[in-house]
């Protein structure tokens, strides 16, 4: 298993920066080879299912996600999204939090374990590189766009 964390400040209101990081769409834009979808189209709330499909041909694979802890932030008050991975081959969890920063600015921090089944322990350190590459890319783009 393999644990990353990524904290950004960005110079954003609470409210955009969550709206950028949880437009589930969006993520499919920034991380390269995946499409991403919502199961209700809608409004994200508990229960919500996000369908990453990632990769080319027979080589792609679902990384299916269910929102199981959804809390914007209100009044000035920290956000936290937690998404359970469901998949057949990756498994773990991501939790997206903001919260405010130094100077009005907020803080976002992306926390995930990732298990890839099949895959041997002796690779996490591997994985645990990949994912703070990509999905750090990913987060810079996602609050660099509006």
């Amino acid at each position: 298993m393999a644990n990353i964390e990524l904290q950004r400040t960005a110079p954003l209101p609470l409210d955009e920066a969550w709206r950028r990081i949880t437009a589930w769409p969006r993520h499919g834009d920034v991380v390269p080879l995946t499409v991403v979808r919502v199961v209700p189209p809608g409004p994200t709330r508990e229960g919500t299912r996000v369908v990453a499909r990632s990769g080319v041909g027979p080589l792609a694979f679902d990384d299916p996600m269910e929102v199981v802890l959804w809390r914007p932030p209100t009044d000035g008050s920290p956000g936290l999204c937690r998404l359970e991975k469901r998949g057949r081959v990756v498994l773990g969890w991501a939790e997206l939090e903001v919260r405010p920063g130094p100077g009005g600015r907020t803080r976002v921090v992306w926390r995930e374990e990732i298990r890839l089944r099949f895959l041997p322990a002796l690779f996490d350190g591997v994985v645990r590189r990949s994912a703070r590459v990509v999905f750090g890319r990913a987060l810079n783009r996602l609050l660099r766009r509006p």
